[in-house]
């Protein structure tokens, strides 16, 4: 899911969509507006699953998207290779989810993680 805001509303560490991909803001700039335009910002923004980073510019009064991300919790039910079956703590819904390199030899069956949730994507946090 997703909501609509302005660009000049968006603060760093924050999340915005660019190219259909939620992505976490790591940058901001804004120049003054002209004697024939409006002010506009570049930002600079790094995605949260794909950790590709993408930039825009555009007009500081310009409406886009931002992504509603949820932090929630689950409990690894198995482990098959690089995927994981996870079990929501809240609703009990079942899923596989792909474990991260990093966190390999970490996870275990059994116990609790923190996973990320937004636009139809998971990901371990």
């Amino acid at each position: 899911m997703k909501e609509q805001t302005e660009i000049g509303k968006i603060k760093e560490g924050r999340y915005i969509v660019v190219e259909d991909e939620p992505c976490r803001v790591v940058g901001i700039a804004t120049s003054k507006p002209g004697k024939h335009g409006a002010a506009k910002a570049r930002i600079d923004a790094v995605g949260i699953f794909d950790g590709v980073k993408r930039s825009i510019v555009q007009p500081v009064s310009a409406k886009t998207y931002v992504p509603i991300v949820e932090r929630k919790s689950g409990q690894v039910l198995s482990i098959a290779g690089n995927m994981a079956q996870l079990m929501d703590m809240k609703d009990y819904t079942n899923f596989e989810i792909l474990i991260p390199e990093d966190k390999k030899e970490s996870i275990e069956v059994g116990k609790e993680y923190m996973y990320i949730e937004s636009m139809g994507k998971r990901k371990i946090d």
